[in-house]
Order: C-alpha cells, then structure tokens, then sequence
C-alpha cells in the first residue's frame, strides 16, 4: 500500500513539474533577449522597431576572388559583435574561413562559410522543441530559452555551421544573449539589421577595402546584390540538396 502512494506522488510531482516547464516556456516567450524585441516578436517575424517581412529575403554574396587567403576580418569582427572570449578552446565560431582547392587545375579559393540561411533549413525540421526557426525575412534563429541542447540541428546541417555551448560564458553582448547547454549559428547580425545597419562581416570586409561580402535583400530586384546575382553566375554550396539558401558564392 504504502508503496502504491510513493508511486502515485512520484508520478503527480512529475506531471507537476512538466506543467510547471510548459507555463515556463509559454511565459518565457515575452521576455526581452534585446532592445525592443521580444523571443514572441521574432518568433512571428515582428520585430518591435520594423516588422519583419516575407517580402524581404535578407541574404548574401561572398566573392571568392576577392577573399584572401589568411585574412580573417570577417572572423575577427564577428566575434568582436557577438562576444566569443577566444579564451575558450570550447567557443563557438559563427564564420570560419575554409581553403578550397581544385586538383585538376590547381586553382584555390579561400572563402567564408557561416549558417546559409536556407528557405528550407534542414535545422528546423529536425529541431524537437521549435528553438530552431526560421524569421519571416529568411533570417535562421536559434531561441536559446527552450533549446534543451539535443543538438540534432548540428548534425543535420550539411554545412556544419552551429556550435555547441559548453562553458558558462562572460562579458557578453547584450544584445546577443548566448548561454551554456545551448546550441548557436549565424544570426546575420539580426540585431544589426533590425537597426538598419550590416552585419558585423561585411562592415568590417568593407572597411578593410576588400569588400568581398556583399549584403542585401534578394528579393528586390533593384537592390545591388539581387543585380550582381542576376548579371553573374553565382553558386550554391551544396545545391543538390534544394535548400535554396540564403547565401551565395561567386568565383568558386
């Protein structure tokens, strides 16, 4: 008998407690994880100071012949943004530089690679609790408060752009909340560009006098880079796939 209680307690605490969690995540939504923009907002693509739009496909053109090789600006201003120590052997890297080679030709190319923000991102559609999502603007998002760092997002992204959390982290940003347990990526600056400004990337490629990464909206016809994508011939990394990413590369 007293057995049958002990069991009946244990598995009201445990339905408790998983009531407890839901109402936790569900309250969670609303809290601010930057200036003016709430975990909700993003969710539904509405930034407080510009809402988000489907009519807007934020991406980007990397010109491989204008990346050098052993420059890491772009590297370097990325973790500046969104507060890697470099202390930790653990941290993340949103932006790597990767040296590809032909060895038919011999000819290399050095070029960035970062999450490539695919309309149909294979992260998403693996991701259990719904923290892998996609904004209304392309923008690919991780929502860190119900992340429970499963990770199945890393293993199914073929570009091996997400990263893990392992330690407790320090002097962070802000404006870019990052947390132990939690997996990351690539957020194309959001905080940035719901500003009105660039990603961190391309700021720095451009005041470098490189200017090799070229960011700006696909889907207007009128925009420098949905020109230079229609007059040159670009290439989707892992195009066989069908993701139509949001990432292009030229030269490669």
């Amino acid at each position: 008998m007293s057995n049958n209680v002990d069991n009946s307690q244990n598995d009201n605490e445990q339905v408790n407690s998983r009531r407890q969690f839901l109402g936790w995540g569900a309250a969670v939504a609303g809290l601010a994880i930057a200036p003016g923009v709430t975990l909700l907002d993003i969710a539904h693509g509405r930034p407080a100071d510009e809402p988000a739009s489907s009519k807007i496909r934020w991406g980007m053109l990397i010109d491989s012949g204008k990346c050098a090789t052993g420059c890491d600006d772009c590297v370097s201003a990325c973790g500046k943004e969104n507060g890697f120590s470099g202390k930790l052997e653990t941290d993340s890297q949103w932006i790597r530089k990767i040296e590809l080679k032909d060895l038919r030709t011999g000819n290399s190319h050095s070029l960035p690679m970062l999450c490539q923000h695919c309309e149909h991102p294979p992260c998403v559609d693996v991701c259990p609790t719904g923290a892998s999502f996609k904004r209304a603007d392309g923008i690919v998002l991780v929502d860190r408060h119900i992340c429970i760092g499963c990770r199945y997002c890393m293993m199914a992204c073929p570009y091996k752009a997400r990263s893990f959390v392992h330690q407790e982290l320090e002097d962070q940003n802000p404006d870019v909340p990052r947390g132990k347990g939690c997996v990351e990526s690539c957020t194309l600056c959001v905080q940035r560009v719901d500003r009105g400004e660039q990603p961190a990337c391309s700021d720095a490629c451009a005041a470098a006098g490189h200017n090799a990464i070229l960011f700006g909206d696909l889907n207007d016809p009128n925009s420098e880079i949905a020109k230079r994508i229609a007059a040159s011939a670009t290439t989707q990394v892992r195009a066989d796939l069908d993701l139509n990413v949001g990432i292009r590369y030229q030269g490669i």
